[in-house]
């Protein structure tokens, strides 16, 4: 008697999986069809992305090779287009390539094109910081010192990763400019800090020699 029971209950279970499938199949097809054509896109969009990562990869290696072969037009060039049309990091990359490159025989356009980076928020926070340390380089034998501390003083912060090289640059600048309230006021500030590298130490331990300031130790 039981298995009587077991073979209807059975077969009201294949008649209402039945009606629902009749009802709902298409749906589940076409959520099928969907899953996996949007899965084909998102793995053909990897593969794309890491083409062109690669290609980009390649045409920065190769004008790296250019710079460093002696062929500065040619490596400029390179990284220009790069820059106009490569992808996400590379293209950054090539912008403070061609930067350094145009600064060897222009230092103010050089200095206009690391600005450009620097005030370029997608560029990203740590590109953008590293720009505002190399134009602030190629100006520190020339602009004045209020200017250098406008452009330094916020990367001198104890969080920021360039603080060294910032506060070494507002150290010169300082002493170019015969201030010897600034130029102790960053020689203090560099020997006080543990993380300051030792290299850095040694050129600072210099400046300060030079500069007469034999107290910014104590």
């Amino acid at each position: 008697m039981s298995d009587i029971f077991q073979e209807v209950d059975e077969e009201v279970r294949r008649e209402r999986l039945m009606q629902l499938w009749n009802r709902y199949g298409n749906f589940v097809i076409a959520a099928a069809v969907i899953l996996v054509l949007g899965v084909g896109a998102w793995r053909g969009y990897q593969w794309w992305e890491a083409k062109k990562a690669a290609e980009a990869g390649a045409a920065f290696d190769s004008a790296v090779e250019l710079a460093d072969t002696g062929k500065p037009a040619e490596a400029e060039a390179a990284f220009a287009r790069l820059a106009t049309q490569g992808p996400g990091t590379y293209r950054v990359l090539a912008r403070i390539r061609e930067a350094a490159i145009l600064a060897q025989r222009d230092p103010k356009a050089a200095v206009a094109a690391y600005d450009a980076i620097a005030n370029d928020s997608s560029a990203g926070k740590s590109f953008q910081d590293l720009a505002a340390i190399r134009a602030a380089a190629l100006l520190v034998d020339t602009a004045p010192l209020a200017e250098m501390a406008q452009r330094l003083e916020p990367l001198t912060k104890p969080d920021s990763p360039f603080r060294h090289s910032a506060r070494e640059l507002l150290a010169l600048a300082a002493f170019k400019a015969g201030d010897k309230v600034a130029a102790k006021k960053w020689f203090d500030m560099i020997e006080s800090d543990p993380e300051t590298p030792q290299s850095l130490r040694g050129r600072i331990d210099i400046l300060m020699t030079l500069s007469g300031d034999n107290t910014a130790k104590g």
